[in-house]
């Protein structure tokens, strides 16, 4: 091999970033950020060491995530991929920005400067436009993942029995991803909770019944019937 070849092959390896990558070539937190939505650039050793003084005294008090410390983006983002529309990025942000609400507004840049201070997977400082941007995606998820349960439950494509075990299951994830938040659910509230959410889901079947004129099944004696407006 002659010279100019070596430094061709050094120069080509030199290039190879150590960071994980997905199926495209990039790093799985990268392919979660929309377009645009860039993290600002890592701070210096020194910056580093200057800034650790100048965190805010509610960013250093923050304990919303702290059951997860160690975790990473990756493992993060896969278990809310499997059971929910969001990734990582959107649901750590969106719970900062109700966290950090103030009455003037959503402190973002708070919230961007100081984003691996409050949240252990979360290695980037991000800029308020892009703390913002992932907000907006968080909403839109909600208002998409609502719309198509909801439809699911007004159709009659579901019994009573059966929306009541989908809505264990989304209960159950919801239940989780509060207590990694740092919430205390007692059991009793929590079954009262879930009481309170079945009843409301069977009024739903019962009136989207109505509205179209179908028949429903009473889950007490089995008897089949057309409901009217006031049941």
């Amino acid at each position: 091999m002659d010279d100019d070849a070596a430094d061709a092959e050094s120069h080509s390896r030199s290039g190879d970033g150590d960071q994980p990558a997905g199926d495209d070539g990039q790093p799985h937190e990268e392919r979660d950020r929309p377009a645009g939505d860039e993290p600002t650039t890592a701070p210096t050793a020194g910056q580093a060491a200057d800034a650790e003084t100048e965190i805010p005294a509610d960013v250093r008090k923050y304990e919303r995530f702290t059951k997860m410390d160690g975790a990473q983006y990756d493992r993060v983002n896969e278990f809310l991929r499997d059971r929910t529309y969001i990734t990582a990025r959107e649901w750590a942000i969106a719970r900062l920005c109700a966290d950090f609400r103030t009455e003037t507004g959503v402190e973002m840049t708070k919230i961007g400067e100081n984003l691996p201070e409050l949240v252990p997977f979360m290695t980037d400082t991000y800029s308020p436009q892009a703390v913002n941007q992932a907000r907006s995606s968080f909403e839109e998820k909600v208002t998409q993942a609502g719309a198509t349960f909801l439809y699911g439950a007004m159709s009659g494509f579901f019994s009573a029995d059966e929306l009541d075990d989908q809505m264990y299951e989304v209960t159950e994830v919801a239940k989780f991803l509060l207590e990694v938040e740092g919430v205390d659910l007692a059991v009793a509230d929590e079954l009262d909770a879930e009481e309170r959410i079945s009843s409301v889901m069977r009024d739903v079947r019962q009136q989207s019944a109505a509205l179209r004129s179908e028949d429903v099944e009473c889950p007490n004696c089995g008897h089949t019937h057309t409901p009217d407006a006031s049941e």
